[in-house]
């Protein structure tokens, strides 16, 4: 008798286990649609290849596409100071990338910067823009890098801010990268992974600023959206491929014969300077070095200005590339 209780005691644990799993799951999911109800798509959705593309445009003239970073989505960009300043000279575009936002993200693909790359090309094809000036922040920066290399036609110049250029030992990427797993990624994500990730949301934020203040712009960006389960994926899938990719590809770096704007924060938690902004900077001819004092990882936030003169300088850069050409 005693024995046939010591069976149901585990039994009986794991039962309420998977019940106290399902009802998480339900209300994980319930908060995600709420999410989205919350923050319905503020551009413009198109097909491109059978797959939904969110991308959200403002302002007119040369294009310039902006490429957000892991974990998060357009809003990034659209409600940084950076955005309103770029617009008066430019028809500025940023998109949703795979898995954020609203852009999806099918498992059917391995969604390396290659992949992106290509499927943001065809993108901008269809609304009309065959070359553009890029900008991309963070992770993508590597994207906007593949863009460069795969399709150079398309890339007049680039801008990249706070980018991972070189790979290294980092073991918050391994951490990072659970929610991806098959199977157990599945679970996490729709249980443990959200709550978690909402605890964790500030501290993350303040780390992202920080030395700076975290900007009242970002209030800009809707958190129940970037920890929604698919969103959650998206970035942990981009997490395990951050240092394989760049490994992959840091010794393609010197094809990059357009100008090249390098923008980093002097005190960025994230990257480091020295073995990231400054190595490539010394690899690339034609590229400028902006190296932003008591910045962080959020340069288009904190320091706006200081990416639009960026910008400006791959512009000018660009602009004169014929000139030059001629006068040789």
């Amino acid at each position: 008798m005693a024995q046939s209780r010591d069976f149901a005691r585990p039994a009986a644990l794991m039962t309420l286990g998977a019940a106290a799993l399902g009802l998480t799951a339900v209300v994980v999911s319930a908060r995600a649609r709420q999410a989205e109800r919350d923050n319905p798509p503020t551009g413009r959705i198109i097909d491109v290849d059978g797959l939904q593309v969110h991308y959200a445009e403002v302002g007119d003239g040369e294009p310039l596409v902006l490429l957000h970073g892991n974990g998060s989505m357009l809003q990034d960009f659209m409600s940084s100071g950076f955005v309103q300043a770029a617009a008066k000279r430019y028809r500025v575009i940023a998109f949703d990338r795979p898995g954020y936002g609203y852009t999806e993200r099918p498992r059917s693909t391995i969604w390396t910067p290659s992949a992106q790359a290509d499927l943001l090309r065809t993108a901008l094809q269809q609304i009309g823009v065959s070359h553009s000036l890029v900008l991309g922040h963070s992770w993508g920066a590597s994207v906007a890098i593949a863009l460069a290399l795969d399709h150079p036609d398309m890339v007049r110049g680039l801008i990249l801010e706070s980018g991972y250029y070189y790979g290294s030992v980092r073991a918050d990427v391994v951490l990072m990268s659970g929610p991806a797993l098959p199977l157990i990624g599945d679970i996490l994500r729709y249980t443990v992974s959200p709550p978690v990730a909402r605890l964790l949301w500030p501290s993350m934020i303040r780390k992202l600023f920080s030395p700076a203040p975290v900007a009242a712009t970002f209030e800009g960006v809707p958190s129940e959206m970037a920890i929604r389960p698919s969103q959650l994926r998206a970035s942990a899938a981009e997490s395990a491929l951050m240092i394989p990719d760049a490994l992959a590809v840091q010794n393609r770096y010197a094809e990059l014969s357009m100008p090249v704007a390098i923008v980093a924060g002097a005190g960025d938690k994230m990257v480091d300077l020295a073995t990231q902004a400054v190595r490539l900077h010394r690899v690339l001819q034609n590229s400028s070095l902006h190296v932003v004092q008591d910045c962080g990882h959020m340069v288009h936030h904190t320091a706006p200005g200081e990416v639009m003169s960026a910008v400006e300088t791959v512009a000018q850069a660009v602009e004169a590339a014929p000139r030059l050409k001629t006068d040789g």
